[in-house]
């Protein structure tokens, strides 16, 4: 049959148009990937004019591979949609090559219509192969994979900062259906009293988990609900944490890191008493971000405190934030936040205006100086929590 001698250069084109029109398949064909593609083309195109020859079903050996190609489309994280209509394209661009070197070469009517109705029909069985291979891996995949496997996965994605899209696939197999907003919790190691028992408790299954490394963690899918839950809340305890900011999942690295930053910085009894919630101390958590660039903001802008005694400048520092606070208040205003009598109040501010001078004066140096006292107190917020 004429048509066979176009087998070279219409799979040339046949590639070109699907590379050209369908997206998936637009990036370089190189490795397995091209390959499988390149082989497929080539073996719809050898199977075509065998059908007109010799009507019957595809060989074993060719089935295998629309098979293979469909578990390429697991692999590749698609879906079949792509593939199918790779199929569909190729062969109408075949049947208008095939019908253009009919009319040329006086193919009978009745032989171009048998040649269209293979064809198409043996795309058809394309799709079928395919689907089949597709639908075996998955479930071959899904067999091999435990729901702690794929919570897992999630797990691991999550805290990559992998993207939405790999993340919604990920949730969808795991049946952990990603939420608005999440919280990660960073672990220490258990308590020798807790050990007996960590034995025997697990987070919920609402929580995920890995517990068996040195710097362990929890993902909260919803914290206020998951603290609720006294078995949670007792390995919390045991495990002196620190429960990071509720952020979009797409953030759940950085909130294990804040969770981790603070945690690093609280004492031993702090965390003994917790745990920690880093929302209801949001700027705290900034500031022990980079505590040497905060503590050279103090050395330079409550420096001129340094003579003075740690008594002395204690209560200086906390009547200088106070007034700094209150919007410049007035001496009872101070007086009223920090408990203490207004002419007491009032001679702490004669005192700091004497330090300082006119430098209280400047809305930029009262914005260094707040960030300086609270960045030298910033652990004082959490130790309230407890």
């Amino acid at each position: 049959m004429e048509v066979r001698k176009e087998r070279r250069s219409l799979s040339t084109e046949i590639v070109h148009e699907i590379r050209r029109v369908i997206p998936e398949f637009s990036r370089p064909l190189s490795g397995a990937f091209g390959a499988s593609i390149q082989l497929g083309v080539e073996t719809a195109l050898q199977e075509f004019p065998d059908l007109v020859e010799g009507p019957g079903e595809p060989t074993a050996e060719r089935l295998r591979i629309y098979r293979a190609l469909g578990r390429g489309e697991l692999v590749e994280g698609r879906s079949l949609d792509a593939l199918q209509a790779a199929y569909r394209l190729g062969g109408r661009v075949a049947w208008r090559r095939y019908a253009r070197v009919g009319r040329h070469t006086g193919m009978r009517p009745e032989e171009m219509v048998t040649l269209a109705e293979a064809i198409f029909a043996h795309i058809d069985v394309m799709v079928a192969a395919s689907a089949t291979g597709y639908t075996d891996a998955k479930t071959n995949l899904l067999g091999r994979q435990s729901a702690v496997d794929r919570r897992r996965h999630l797990r691991d994605l999550l805290l990559a900062g992998a993207p939405a899209d790999r993340l919604e696939k990920a949730s969808a197999a795991a049946d952990w259906p990603l939420p608005r907003r999440l919280a990660c919790v960073a672990l220490g190691p258990p308590t020798e009293p807790g050990l007996a028992a960590l034995r025997h408790r697990r987070p919920p299954e609402s929580v995920l988990a890995d517990l068996n490394r040195e710097d362990a963690y929890l993902v909260l899918r919803d914290p206020a609900e998951d603290l609720q839950d006294s078995t949670l809340m007792n390995l919390l305890r045991d495990r002196a944490s620190v429960i990071g900011p509720s952020v979009p999942p797409a953030l759940a690295p950085d909130s294990l890191r804040w969770a981790r930053t603070v945690r690093a910085r609280l004492s031993a009894d702090v965390l003994a008493k917790g745990p920690i919630l880093c929302d209801q101390a949001l700027p705290s958590v900034l500031l022990l971000g980079d505590g040497p660039l905060v503590e050279l903001l103090g050395d330079r802008r409550l420096g001129v405190l340094g003579e003075l005694t740690v008594k002395q400048r204690r209560r200086l520092e906390t009547t200088l934030l106070a007034w700094l606070e209150t919007n410049r208040g007035s001496a009872p205003q101070v007086a009223a936040r920090l408990g203490v009598h207004p002419q007491t109040a009032r001679q702490r501010l004669r005192r700091l205006h004497e330090l300082f001078g006119p430098g209280l004066n400047d809305p930029e140096v009262h914005f260094e100086l707040e960030l300086a006292l609270r960045g030298r107190y910033a652990l004082d917020s959490f130790n309230r929590q407890v």
